[in-house]
């Protein structure tokens, strides 16, 4: 794999992956109920589940990139949408992801064993993931060389980026929370972030058959 094809993919994995999402709101929620040495728990079972998707998408992955230009035209056109849906999303979103959870003195303590279980079941049920693993992954696998080291090294950026970005979610939620708690801040955040979706689904309609 070219180590240009690979940037390409981290950016789009790192947008995505960054993103507010279920994933990111059980990382602050924990953080702030819990504390950061928790999230490693809760964030440690989400790329696990992320692992099990990729996997899963993996194993009809190889009949998709066989298939005709026509396919893969639709898998494009579905991944590029995907994107601008999440970018015109994010950019509406008019709450603060940041917020203190209004029931966060109600929820009872949880074990380290509860919290990763939480996480793993959040990703295997995050339509998030799935969408990107079966619309977006396809575009970055090469047909014409082995399909195991690359799904191991695509895979394994994005659960590093993953683990990476939940983590410092934790550790934002609970060092510049009362920052993001401006409603301007918060709204430019959505903004920007759905913005850059958006650019990267039109980029996305760019893409050649077998490489991204």
């Amino acid at each position: 794999m070219e180590v240009s094809h690979w940037a390409l993919y981290a950016v789009v994995a790192t947008i995505s992956i960054f993103s507010p999402g279920p994933a990111v709101l059980l990382a602050i929620s924990n953080s702030i109920r819990f504390g950061l040495r928790r999230v490693f728990y809760s964030s440690l079972g989400n790329i696990v589940g992320v692992f099990c998707v990729s996997a899963l998408a993996m194993v009809g992955l190889g009949a998709v990139l066989k298939s005709s230009a026509l396919l893969f035209g639709i898998l494009k056109i579905l991944g590029a949408a995907y994107l601008i849906y999440l970018g015109i999303k994010q950019w509406r979103a008019k709450g603060n992801i940041f917020a203190r959870p209004t029931d966060a003195q109600a929820q009872e303590e949880r074990s380290d064993r509860q919290l990763f279980a939480q996480g793993a079941t959040l990703a295997l049920t995050n339509p998030k993931a799935i969408l990107f693993f079966t619309a977006l992954f396809p575009q970055f696998i090469d047909s014409t060389h082995t399909l195991l080291p690359q799904f191991a090294v695509l895979t394994g950026t994005f659960m590093t980026i993953s683990f990476c970005s939940l983590m410092l979610y934790g550790l934002l939620a609970r060092t510049t929370r009362h920052w993001f708690a401006v409603p301007r801040h918060a709204r430019w955040f959505n903004r920007v972030s759905g913005s850059l979706f958006v650019l990267l689904g039109f980029g996305l309609l760019r893409l050649k058959n077998g490489r991204a």
